[in-house]
Parts: structure tokens; C-alpha cells; sequence
């Protein structure tokens, strides 16, 4: 439905709709049946006889429109008999002729038909209003328990690492405290993404917010504050719902990786994340001062888990992923997918 006819049914919607009582429902109707009445007289010189009840329908659809079937009826009856008594028979005579007769059925089938098609049009209305009602009340019932749900889940993921942080300091293999390490870092990523998802009708993710509270967590988990400087630029962009985890994981995935390798040795730096819009596609670009790649280092050869993840997640959202020796040394990682919002 356009715009402009959406307004209209709905202030037409809206004129049904009202409740009014029973004083303001039967006045209307005399009055209208009163101002019907007062016209008829005025115009009685300049009407045609063919025109006999021309001042009566619209008081009688008026008064079914806004005041129901009940004072349409009664506004019809009246004008009927004001009408045959009046207007089509000689004052104090009651005109029964052919003519007459037909004319006066013709007009309480029209009176009739409108009455019937008011009154339809009235009960479909107010079907619809109930109808859209119960819509909003499931709609808002299933945005309540999908916030629910995912305040469970971010909870319950929050629990996860809790419990896999506690295990942590009870193992001694440094192998085994990187991989718990890495596990706990994915597990509150995805965490964060679902407590920004709360809103199941939002369209855009502020991925911007995401990255900040992500690198302020991962800067101070690896005691590298002071130490690495990050510089953020992310503009708010529309980033599909779908994309939003794995975006998140990759993303986290990739700064992981450029602290760890880039920033070894208690190495000072710093590193760029830049999120933008370039055509149709989003475009994460994380970049450091840091040592660098390994030489002949190929991202698609790559045997780190993390960044198996990254490649894999990096292909379901239709995008691309690349590491490369930044212009100045450090590390340049690029992700870019395609815009679907």
C-alpha cells in the first residue's frame, strides 16, 4: 500500500474506530435528519420532481458512518416517511400511486444497500484493528523472548569462559593455556555480538562500538597497554545481521594475531582497524608496526587454527580474506565481503 493511501485508511480507520456515546450517536443522527430535512424544504422550488430524496442520503450515510446501523436505520425510516409524505405525496394525502410506490422502494433499497455496505465496511475495520493488535502484541511478546534468549545465551557463554579461564591456571602446558586462551577470547566475542543482536528488528549493528570494547579488552588481557597504541576508525555502517558473529570473530581473530605475532617481545606500536564502505562492499582493514609476516607466509596455507576460522568464515559471508607485508613493514590483514543491508 502507497504512503498517501496508507494515511488515508488509516485517518478513515481511525474515524470508525472512536468510541462515542450513546448521546453524541443519536443526536448526530437528528440533527442530520433535521438539516436533511431543512435543505429539502429550502430546495423544494429549485429540485425536479425526479429529485425528491436528494438532501436525505448523505445524512443517512453520514450517520451509519460515524454513529453505527442503529441511527443509520432510524435517520433512514425518517427520511423515508418525511420523504413520501412531504415531498412525494400532497400534504395531508399519502400518494399510492405506480410512480409513487417505485420511487419509494427505490429509495429504501438504496438507504438499505448503503446501511449494509457501511456496516460491512465497519465490522472489516475493526476485524483488521483487532487483527493488527494481536500482531503487535505477538510481535512484541516474540522481541521479549528473543531478548531473552539471547541474554541467556550471552550469560551462558560469559559462564563458558568464566569456567575455561578457572581451568586455565590449573594447567601448566604452555600449548594448552594458549589454546584455552584463544577459546575464551572467540567465546566473548561471540558474547559481545549476541548482546548487540538483542534488538531482533534492528537493522544496522554498531560494529564500531564492538571493535573499541574488543581492543580495550584484548589490549589489557595481553598487558600491552602503553605499550600498543590503537587508532580506530569506524564509521557506523549497516552490517548484515547474519555477518555480525563471524564479522566479530574474524575481527578478533585478526587483532589476536597482530598482538601476539606483531607485538612480540614486549615490541612497542601501534595498530589501525578501519572499517568502511568501498562500492558495495564492507571493507576491515587491521594493519601494524609490528614485525611482520614470516617469509613466504600465505594466508591460505596458513596452519593456525584462528586463522582457518577466519578463512572459513570469510567464505560463508561471500567475501575475501588476505594478509600481506604492510608498505611500511608491520602486517596489512584485509577482509572484504559483500554489503547486503
Amino acid at each position: 500500500m502507497k504512503p498517501r493511501a496508507s494515511r488515508v485508511f488509516r485517518a478513515i480507520s481511525h474515524l470508525i474506530l472512536v468510541e462515542r456515546g450513546p448521546a453524541f450517536r443519536w443526536g448526530f443522527a437528528a440533527l442530520s435528519f433535521a438539516i436533511a430535512l431543512s435543505l429539502r424544504g429550502v430546495l423544494s422550488g429549485a429540485l425536479a420532481d425526479g429529485f425528491p430524496f436528494l438532501t436525505f442520503f448523505p445524512a443517512i450515510i453520514l450517520t451509519a458512518f460515524f454513529c453505527g446501523r442503529g441511527p443509520g436505520s432510524a435517520v433512514s425510516i425518517a427520511s423515508f416517511l418525511a420523504s413520501w409524505l412531504l415531498f412525494v405525496s400532497e400534504p395531508g394525502t399519502v400518494n399510492l400511486s405506480p410512480a409513487a410506490i417505485t420511487a419509494m422502494a427505490f429509495f429504501g433499497f438504496i438507504s438499505v444497500t448503503d446501511i449494509l455496505l457501511i456496516d460491512i465496511m465497519t465490522r472489516a475495520v475493526k476485524h483488521l484493528e483487532e487483527e493488527r493488535q494481536r500482531s503487535e502484541a505477538m510481535a512484541e511478546q516474540g522481541r521479549l523472548m528473543f531478548n531473552e534468549l539471547q541474554h541467556r545465551v550471552s550469560n551462558n557463554l560469559a559462564t563458558v569462559a568464566g569456567l575455561l579461564s578457572i581451568q586455565r591456571r590449573a594447567i601448566k602446558d604452555e600449548a594448552a593455556r594458549k589454546a584455552l586462551d584463544d577459546a575464551v577470547a572467540r567465546i566473548n566475542a561471540v558474547s559481545r555480538m549476541k548482546r548487540l543482536l538483542h534488538d531482533p528488528t534492528a537493522q544496522e549493528v554498531d560494529f564500531g562500538a564492538f571493535l573499541k570494547n574488543m581492543t580495550d579488552d584484548m589490549i589489557s588481557t595481553a598487558g600491552a597497554e602503553g605499550r600498543i597504541r590503537v587508532i580506530l576508525d569506524c564509521p557506523r555502517l549497516a552490517i548484515p545481521r547474519d555477518h555480525a558473529v563471524p564479522l566479530g570473530l574474524i575481527a578478533t581473530e585478526l587483532l589476536s594475531n597482530a598482538i601476539e605475532h606483531g607485538f612480540a617481545g614486549d615490541r612497542a606500536g601501534q595498530i589501525a582497524l578501519r572499517l568502511s564502505q568501498e562500492g558495495g562492499n564492507v571493507v576491515l582493514r587491521i594493519e601494524d608496526d609490528g614485525h611482520g609476516l614470516p617469509k613466504g607466509f600465505q594466508v591460505d596455507q596458513a596452519p593456525s587454527l584462528g586463522l582457518t576460522i577466519a578463512r572459513q568464515f570469510a567464505q560463508q559471508m561471500g567475501g575475501s580474506l588476505r594478509m600481506a607485508t604492510g608498505p611500511e613493514g608491520g602486517t596489512m590483514s584485509e577482509l572484504i565481503f559483500p554489503n547486503e543491508a
